[in-house]
């Protein structure tokens, strides 16, 4: 396949399921970001993924119990920053990774 095509089919302007699953993985990013943001500096490493589902759950995803248990405790926070950040957010699920 040559670099132009290559280009073509990852480019996330165009239309197609392929542009639609990096766009969406761009936004799991950028809200990633913010939530972490959010949390106090000794916390700030505990997320490595976090995505909103269309009813409005925020999952959040950590990378052990630990900070599983750790992150309940700040549900409240990270709701808070997704709305402030205009995701319509109404309730946070936190989840261990299984990798």
């Amino acid at each position: 396949m040559s670099a132009d095509k290559l280009e073509n089919l990852l480019n996330p302007s165009k239309a197609g399921d392929l542009g639609n699953i990096i766009r969406r993985a761009r936004r799991m990013g950028e809200l990633t970001e913010i939530l972490s943001g959010a949390l106090p500096e000794c916390d700030k490493t505990a997320i490595v993924a976090a995505n909103i589902r269309d009813n409005g759950e925020l999952v959040v995803i950590c990378a052990s119990s630990a900070w599983a248990s750790r992150l309940r405790y700040e549900t409240e926070t990270l709701l808070k920053a997704a709305r402030n950040a205009g995701i319509a957010a109404s309730t946070c699920r936190i989840r261990v990774s299984q990798g």
